[in-house]
């Protein structure tokens, strides 16, 4: 298998990820950045081909990397994105035994400043679900905003997930992992007017009796919320609402379905009341009136 050239092993590793049950977009995304490397490096490449992966150094991905940062004036984040994508592809071969070392390891990843998330506090919410007539349409936010599930998770659950008397729901999330999130009692009661007499099949029910798609839970975001508004602002704002009450990052952790509570440490900066309270209630100068000037 040492001779089969580099796009050879980009189908293999394609099929690799759908093996590992990877969704769709994230094999088309890794597909996409594979492809343009193994175009960058034919380029400079004498014969016009890529190298086999055994030819990869180091120097030809820092050489690539410039190049299609400069090119397309990629930020620091979506470089990282990239040359994950890349490291995944050689950890692979590796363990294929088709090279001996991961050439990217060696790469220097840009720095990547935190990024706050855009989060909605619960009474603008709460706001948002009394504006929604259709009762489809109220659920599916709502059902958002209590479980904190990805738009993909809520289009693809199914009544035979759902145990409303004790108020779970088992979701399917990232990588095929399964999770339990879990209903207050009010949207334990919506779910259970909104099912009726159905037993079976998909929650939220799309085109030709198929699960709803996430375009048309985008669609309906653009017609109810405000703009900038959309589903993962729900999904980030049950999180940040969750952390500030209960303060167990864990927890939070664990009802999103991160891998990583790196990922979820993103909402110990989001409370913006907490902060202003500590500082009027500590700081000198919030509590000094005008004649102590």
């Amino acid at each position: 298998m040492e001779d089969q050239s580099f796009e050879d092993w980009i189908d293999r590793y394609v099929e690799f990820l759908r093996m590992r049950h990877y969704s769709e977009r994230t094999v088309a995304t890794y597909r996409r950045s594979l492809r343009a490397l193994a175009a960058g490096l034919a380029e400079r490449s004498d014969t016009g081909l890529a190298p086999p992966p055994t030819g990869v150094t180091t120097a030809a991905l820092y050489d690539h990397l410039a190049r299609l940062s400069q090119g397309r004036c990629l930020s620091p984040r979506t470089l990282n994105r990239v040359i994950c994508s890349y490291s995944s592809f050689f950890r692979y071969l590796v363990a294929q035994g088709i090279v001996d070392a991961n050439p990217v390891a060696r790469v220097e990843r840009p720095k990547v400043g935190r990024v706050g998330v855009h989060c909605l506090k619960h009474r603008q919410v709460t706001r948002l679900l009394r504006t929604i007539e259709d009762p489809r349409d109220r659920l599916i936010v709502r059902l958002i905003y209590a479980t904190g599930v990805r738009v993909s998770e809520l289009c693809a659950m199914y009544i035979e997930a759902i145990d409303l008397d004790d108020g779970v729901i088992r979701v399917v999330g990232k990588g095929n992992k399964e999770r339990t999130v879990f209903l207050d009692d009010a949207t334990a009661d919506a779910i259970d007017e909104f099912v009726g007499e159905r037993t079976a099949g998909p929650l939220f029910v799309g085109y030709g009796q198929k699960p709803i798609s996430t375009r048309t839970v985008q669609l309906l975001f653009k017609k109810y919320a405000p703009e900038g508004v959309t589903p993962h602002t729900i999904r980030h704002s049950y999180a940040s609402e969750l952390y500030r009450r209960s303060r167990n990052l864990r927890v939070v952790q664990e009802n999103l379905g991160h891998t990583s509570i790196k990922t979820t440490e993103v909402y110990l900066h989001t409370d913006l009341e907490e902060r202003r309270e500590v500082y009027r209630r500590h700081f000198p100068l919030a509590a000094v009136d005008d004649g102590d000037a």
